[in-house]
């Protein structure tokens, strides 16, 4: 009996003994990682396990950068699981990283959730020969199909007459505009990589905008930032997180849908859209390797994802901005009216003759600041910034909520004023204005987006003046996913 007892006791005490080992095993190799290389940017102290995450509002992470960057200086570093991550602030150093140091901070971060939905495929996440040959390709496909030419510019032109069409069947009710407008956006993307649009009461079309919406919400969300830094544990857990691949799946399976309807028809001497050039290009015998399904599937996608999200959250952002200050939308229709007239359809040769209308674009993409960490970055090999060293494999993030209400390049950062962009009653350029980032990764669909902005808010505040519903207040509180977006609101559409 006493032998027994002897042996549990001894059983118990070994399984305290391996756990006590396992756990400052665990202490040790996790403090090894957090070690600080020589002349590494200062930040705040990371905590085992958790790393710097409970100095982050992930709410209002723009808000957080900033902070710290008042604490820390303009290079900070941080730590999430085993990710060390170095914030840059500030014109000077953001374009120093982004334009005179692009090659050592042109690749794209891996994080475990990234991997699992895009892996190193398609035009946004890829890195080296792979994401070179796609974006070359895909830029010199975008210009055949009418990017920069007149032939795309009349195409926003006839999807802006949907949307008015749409808007105007609200008949000045309250109605929530979110996707109507994700519609039209989407519609231009869509007709060059798809090579048709979509009816704005297409069932399965608006589905599939939902499922974007709410992936990119989630994607932005706690449990996101959670599965990059514990996803062994994670992947087990139920939760969103678990919703977020399957919405990604959902989306995929629509894109592989339509690549397969294309393959059914396909004539190689006649290229119809971003999906035939494609498979014309897989079927070169001299094409680089990278060219193949799956890249066609992610290339799509994300041409569907960036050519869809962001132009349409900063025109959501330009409707709720023209209600709350009724003065400024006031002076754009006055412009409009001047310039165009109440009949004729915007075009962008008429951008140079309306500065002010042109300002209020331009201010709206500024104090929406719909992505405030830009794009992440890695650092392809060691490199040193503002005297720091960075070492290779670095997430390199580069705060623009520091160039867009920077109080040294803007008068009244914190307050919507389209003076920003004028002197003299002229428009005037400004170099902290860089909501498209810069360099090498600089957005791919830039010009598009920007043809899209002007002419898209130009004809919808020609026609319409939007307001408040009677009894509402609007808001500028924001959610955070992928972008920064307004939160739902509703708006009155009165024709003019």
């Amino acid at each position: 009996m006493l032998l027994q007892l002897l042996s549990v006791l001894w059983e118990a005490l070994s399984l305290q003994v391996v756990l006590v080992f396992l756990a400052t095993f665990l202490l040790i190799a996790d403090y090894k990682k957090q070690i600080r290389p020589r002349n590494y940017p200062p930040g705040p102290r990371p905590l085992p396990f958790l790393g710097s995450t409970l100095h982050l509002d992930f709410k209002k992470p723009q808000i957080s950068a900033q902070k710290l960057a008042e604490k820390y200086g303009n290079v900070f570093g941080l730590q999430t699981g085993n990710i060390r991550i170095v914030v840059v602030n500030g014109l000077h150093l953001v374009k120093e990283a982004l334009v005179h140091q692009g090659e050592y901070f042109v690749d794209r971060p891996k994080s475990p959730v990234l991997d699992k939905i895009f892996g190193s495929l398609g035009l946004v996440f890829s890195n080296g020969l792979i994401w070179k040959h796609q974006r070359r390709f895909a830029l010199s496909t975008l210009r055949n199909f009418g990017l920069g030419k007149r032939s795309l510019e009349e195409r926003i032109q006839e999807e802006s007459r949907y949307l008015k069409e749409a808007i105007e069947a609200e008949k000045g009710q309250p109605f929530d505009p979110h996707f109507q407008i994700n519609n039209a956006v989407s519609n231009i993307i869509c007709s060059i990589t798809f090579g048709d649009r979509f009816d704005y009461h297409d069932s399965r079309f608006q589905k599939l905008l939902h499922l974007l919406d709410e992936a990119l919400l989630l994607q932005g969300s706690l449990w996101s930032i959670l599965y990059d830094i514990i996803p062994s544990v994670m992947k087990y857990l139920p939760g969103p997180h678990h919703t977020l691949f399957k919405k990604w799946g959902q989306l995929k399976y629509f894109v592989r849908e339509i690549i397969e309807k294309h393959k059914e028809d396909w004539n190689p001497s006649e290229p119809r859209d971003f999906i035939d050039a494609y498979l014309n290009e897989m079927a070169k015998e001299d094409s680089a390797s990278s060219f193949h399904e799956e890249n066609l599937l992610h290339s799509a996608l994300d041409l569907f994802l960036a050519g869809t999200e962001t132009t349409s959250t900063t025109l959501r952002w330009g409707l709720l901005y023209m209600a709350i200050y009724p003065d400024i939308q006031a002076k754009v229709q006055a412009e409009i009216d001047s310039v165009i007239g109440q009949s004729r359809q915007p075009a962008m040769d008429d951008r140079d003759r309306m500065p002010y209308t042109n300002a209020v674009v331009h201010e709206i993409q500024r104090i929406s600041n719909i992505i405030p960490l830009n794009v992440p970055r890695l650092t392809t090999k060691d490199t040193t910034l503002a005297g720091f060293h960075i070492p290779k494999d670095t997430v390199l993030l580069t705060n623009l909520t520091s160039l867009l209400f920077d109080e040294d390049e803007w008068e009244t950062p914190n307050v919507f004023n389209p003076g920003h962009f004028l002197e003299n009653g002229q428009f005037r350029k400004r170099e902290a204005f860089l909501p498209f980032s810069a360099g090498k990764r600089a957005c791919l669909g830039e010009q598009l987006a920007r043809t899209e902005l002007f002419i898209f808010f130009t004809a919808l505040i020609q026609k319409f003046t939007f307001q408040a519903p009677k009894n509402e207040t609007l808001s500028r509180e924001f959610r955070i996913g992928l972008t920064v977006s307004p939160l739902p609101y509703r708006i009155c559409a009165f024709s003019r």
